[in-house]
């Protein structure tokens, strides 16, 4: 039997909840990619703009599949081995909640953590989940329960911060991407 792909149980989270949930009825799961990365702090997952605002300098592009990226979100390895099923899918809809309205590649201004307070913010995504998991699909939440080894896409060569190092890559696509074994840890329920 094949290992479950918890990138693309991801992907079909974001779609369904994109559908759900007005306040994150903007996000087109088409044009966010989700990898499986290294180890940031005490973070279980980042979202990153693909595109660099105006005043930056402009980053790689990224196209999946003919598709324009226009944000990746990195799940950490807390999300795979310290996390519960609900911690999970809260933590992807913490990440979607950044997503600037316009959905143009940036960030929402208004939804950093440097201008919302915390706790403000997360009251915000504990009310998100309530109401998501109250009407949530079983087949679409099951996943993050999984426990044992998973496939998660990964960069094989990861796009740099910007386009300013001539060395590197224009364009990065799926050749750049490849699909490798996770362990997730699930803790049980009591």
């Amino acid at each position: 039997m094949p290992r479950l792909n918890v990138t693309l149980a991801v992907k079909r989270l974001i779609r369904d909840v994109a559908a759900r949930l007005p306040e994150l009825g903007h996000v087109r799961p088409g044009n966010v990619l989700v990898v499986a990365g290294e180890a940031r702090r005490a973070s279980r997952a980042t979202i990153r703009p693909a595109r660099a605002s105006a005043s930056a300098r402009a980053r790689p592009a990224i196209r999946v599949k003919g598709r324009e990226i226009l944000y990746v979100v990195t799940l950490r390895p807390i999300w795979f081995l310290e996390s519960t099923p609900r911690q999970r899918i809260a933590t992807i809809l913490h990440e979607l909640y950044h997503v600037s309205t316009r959905f143009d590649g940036t960030l929402h201004r208004g939804r950093r953590h440097s201008r919302m307070p915390l706790a403000v913010y997360n009251r915000r995504i504990r009310a998100l989940l309530a109401r998501y998991l109250a009407v949530a699909p079983e087949e679409i939440v099951a996943p993050f329960s999984a426990a044992g080894i998973v496939r998660a896409r990964m960069w094989l060569e990861r796009p740099s911060a910007s386009r300013g190092e001539r060395r590197g890559r224009q364009l990065y696509t799926e050749r750049q991407l490849f699909h490798g074994p996770v362990r997730m840890v699930t803790p049980r329920r009591r």
